[in-house]
């Protein structure tokens, strides 16, 4: 038997595209969740790119769960959100042949911070009230940031952890 979808998935997964978007407009900007080049080429149509499982799980972070200010990107030279194609860190792993899928390149993924706590404490934190969450999410592990992604591994786990 199914077990009864908590409010905060509801109310979330009641609300269109549109509305999430609009919801998380009043708490980020989109240059904090895309890379400068993104930024520079579509403006505020660059919220096209972000995928709408991630936007509904920071959605849920940050009113259900925490409830304390996020942070993506600090400033422009940061990479912590959406990654194009000629962001430094991509454009490494293209020179060298290597194939590179993270989630931050797919819309799908982004390094946060939250004000109060460490990234350990915030991904325990997480880790303590995954049902809340909208979708299964992947953190990283033994980094000094919190990196969330929608990814979804198959694995029916609601928090799956990774090493880089």
């Amino acid at each position: 038997m199914n077990e009864p979808l908590s409010k905060a998935i509801v109310s979330v997964k009641k609300k269109s595209r549109n509305e999430i978007i609009a919801e998380l407009k009043a708490k980020f900007k989109i240059s904090e969740l895309v890379c400068q080049h993104t930024l520079n080429k579509f403006g505020e149509k660059a919220w096209q790119f972000l995928n709408t499982e991630l936007l509904e799980t920071l959605l849920v972070l940050r009113f259900d769960i925490f409830n304390v200010g996020m942070t993506v990107n600090k400033s422009a030279s940061t990479q912590r959100g959406l990654r194009c194609n000629i962001c430094p860190l991509v454009k490494e792993k293209t020179d060298k042949n290597q194939t590179y899928l993270s989630a931050h390149c797919t819309g799908s993924g982004v390094d946060v911070d939250f004000t109060g706590y460490t990234a350990e404490q915030a991904r325990i934190h997480i880790r303590n009230n995954a049902d809340k969450l909208p979708y299964p999410i992947r953190l990283e592990k033994n980094v000094t940031w919190v990196h969330i992604d929608i990814y979804n591994d198959g694995s029916g786990k609601k928090i799956v952890e990774f090493v880089e």
